[in-house]
């Protein structure tokens, strides 16, 4: 299933679409001119004028990607358009720098392997296998999943890689359970692919780029060390996430699964032993990285390959050409060239400086320090549509001010990342997420307002949760200083 028309005509006639079509050119227009007048308004103090037209690009961008006013790929090449036309960026080729970066390709090798697990029989395989346990209960269905996630971590370490499959493995479970699409049950199993899933990864500090660039930029965090400091605050994130999408869609549970038809076991077909042999493959690549010292991406590239190679793979190209969501690719590289202009033209310093020096000192009041750099987290997380971006511009800030006001700055950094890492307002900020978006599942208004409650989340674990927990285990709030 592929992303369908977000703005269907309404009642008999072609009148509901013409007023869905005519609602979604004027928010468009809008967006555009608001861009345009903020290019126009003086350029405030300490920001250069690239970094404003960089600014307004960005608004443009997030307002068209959380409104779905037109598709998300037409707005990724209207910001690289942007960008290029209103002298944002140096020229047309620093505005494609996104598609340039491997992390695009990870996504199309990642994808791939999703579409062989489906296509080669794995995906219903594995499904019948879940559905066969659940015993017909639509919870049962729901926490299989959600308990999944954390053992999966151990296996395939990146979460777009896990949502990649799963996708295709849980379009499947409810397709057997006959679960109308659009159900409730669909929107939590799809915001918990979409938003939960991702949580785990960040437990491991071979997790993905946030845990790796995080501990980088912070310092001196082994993985062990890692490990500890983030099994809690992210195991308590995965448990309210998931309590959240059941009271939000609590009427999807109610409804028990259709019973499946008995059949015996099978064995694995060529196909699904050649799927599973590459899978793994790159599984064992990404997780010995530490000693090839691999980009993620070549295994996922590699991967790629093998699976539409004659004679070993399971797809033709027309297979992938057919199967893959080439939206995913362009919206994931435009939204890395908005994220690298933000940062290069110091629009994104320069916001969360703003923000951070238009709060009187907390030097006293430690908690309240913290607490104003997760308020701050908040807003550059929305304009910042790439996560390395707002890590590479949040953190060293925030321990920045932590070290200036007597706060531990590692847990100023640590509670900057988990309030970017533990959110989703629009699908373009994450890999993982456009994978499930683009198979047509969610609406950008329902990642928004689930981003917003993982928002509260954020903020309630690492005050009441991550504090006492992190300083029970040697990282407390007020920085000890020597002497």
């Amino acid at each position: 299933m592929t992303r369908q028309d977000d703005h269907p005509s309404v009642g008999n006639g072609g009148s509901g679409k013409k007023g869905g079509e005519w609602k979604a050119f004027g928010t468009t227009a809008f967006l555009i001119g608001l861009a345009v007048v903020l290019m126009a308004l003086p350029t405030p103090e300490g920001l250069s004028v690239a970094g404003q037209r960089v600014l307004a690009v960005a608004v443009m961008a997030i307002g068209l990607w959380c409104t779905d006013a037109i598709p998300a790929s037409v707005t990724g090449l209207l910001v690289v358009i942007a960008l290029t036309l209103s002298g944002g960026v140096k020229g047309l080729g620093e505005a494609l720098v996104g598609f340039a970066e491997p992390v695009a390709y990870f996504l199309v090798g990642v994808l791939t392997l999703g579409l062989a697990v489906s296509q080669s029989g794995l995906a219903e395989r594995v499904a019948l296998f879940f559905l066969e346990r659940s015993k017909g209960s639509s919870r049962a269905l729901f926490l299989q999943m959600l308990l999944s996630f954390p053992l999966m971590t151990l296996l395939l370490p990146s979460a777009t890689t896990r949502t990649g499959i799963f996708i295709h493995v849980y379009e499947q479970a409810l397709e057997l359970g006959r679960v109308p699409p659009g159900a409730p049950l669909v929107k939590a199993i799809m915001l918990a692919l979409n938003s939960i899933n991702r949580l785990a990864s960040t437990i491991l500090l071979t997790g993905g780029i946030t845990p790796v660039l995080a501990a980088s930029l912070i310092g001196g965090i082994s993985w062990s060390r890692w490990l500890v400091l983030m099994i809690v605050p992210y195991g308590a994130l995965l448990v309210i996430g998931s309590v959240l999408l059941y009271l939000l869609y609590r009427r999807g549970f109610e409804l028990p699964l259709a019973p499946l038809e008995p059949s015996g076991p099978r064995p694995l077909s060529g196909k699904e032993i050649r799927t599973l042999v590459i899978t793994l493959g790159a599984s064992l690549m990404w997780l010995t990285d530490f000693i090839h010292h691999w980009n993620p991406a070549l295994p996922a590239i590699l991967a790629w390959i093998l699976l539409i190679t004659p004679g070993i793979g399971v797809l033709t190209w027309r297979d992938f050409e057919k199967g893959f969501g080439w939206s995913n690719f362009f919206v994931l590289a435009s939204s890395l060239s908005l994220a690298r202009a933000l940062a290069s033209s110091g629009a994104s310093q320069w916001i969360a400086l703003l923000i951070a020096s238009s709060t009187p000192a907390f030097s006293r009041e430690p908690i309240l320090v913290l607490v104003l750099l997760l308020l701050v987290a908040a807003p550059i997380r929305l304009l910042i549509p790439n996560i390395t971006g707002f890590l590479a511009t949040t953190i060293p800030i925030a321990m920045s001010i932590g070290t200036a006001t007597g706060v531990n700055p590692v847990i100023c950094g640590l509670g900057a990342m988990i309030a970017g890492d533990a959110v989703l307002y629009y699908a373009a900020q994450s890999a993982s997420s456009l994978v499930v978006y683009e198979r047509g599942h969610l609406t950008a208004g329902e990642i928004f307002r689930f981003g917003l409650w993982m928002t509260l989340a954020a903020y309630l674990v690492i005050l009441f949760v991550a504090l006492p927990y992190w300083s029970a285990v040697g990282e407390p709030l007020r920085l000890v200083r020597g002497g």
